[in-house]
């Protein structure tokens, strides 16, 4: 019973020190595939525009998943109505063409920075709109993707 009652505290303690995040913004692709036209949408409240975040991408995808990326576009809708684009490619394998990530013989996860010491300017409302860039209007391969925006412990001065 000792053991047990040791195992529950580890686990709490150890749950407790893991990323806090400001966004976990999940996306699951009907019938493993990603249209054109169809853009995620995440949104969420900053409160604080000394904190240092990092942004990431999660990904699972088919080992049948036809290419080595991922270009995605992604658009930022800030508070005062400004917004950002910005294209960003996805490596999902190494120069040798091999997989990264975690893989099985069927799929693999994977996660990847897409900007790491970011901050924002203005509390407020914000929205990130991810679109696929890949210009084929059905993006075989793809089961889901995930938006993460992890707070840090540091501040900008």
């Amino acid at each position: 019973m000792n053991k047990f009652l040791f195992a529950v505290f580890a686990a709490t303690l150890l749950y407790g020190y893991g990323p806090n995040y400001l966004l976990e913004g999940k996306h699951e692709f009907p019938d493993a595939q990603w249209a054109y036209a169809d853009s995620m949408r995440f949104e969420f409240d900053v409160e604080d525009t000394t904190r240092i975040y990092n942004l990431y991408a999660e990904l699972a995808h088919s080992t049948d998943y036809g290419f080595q990326n991922l270009y995605t576009r992604i658009h930022t809708l800030m508070p005062s109505g400004q917004r950002l684009t910005k294209m960003v490619s996805l490596e999902l394998t190494d120069k040798m063409g091999l997989w990264t990530g975690d893989c099985n013989s069927k799929t693999c996860h994977i996660q990847l920075p897409i900007q790491e010491d970011l901050y924002f300017n203005q509390t407020g409302h914000y929205t990130i709109v991810v679109e696929q860039f890949m210009r084929q209007d059905q993006l075989p391969g793809l089961d889901e993707f995930s938006l993460l925006i992890e707070e840090t412990d540091r501040q900008r001065k």
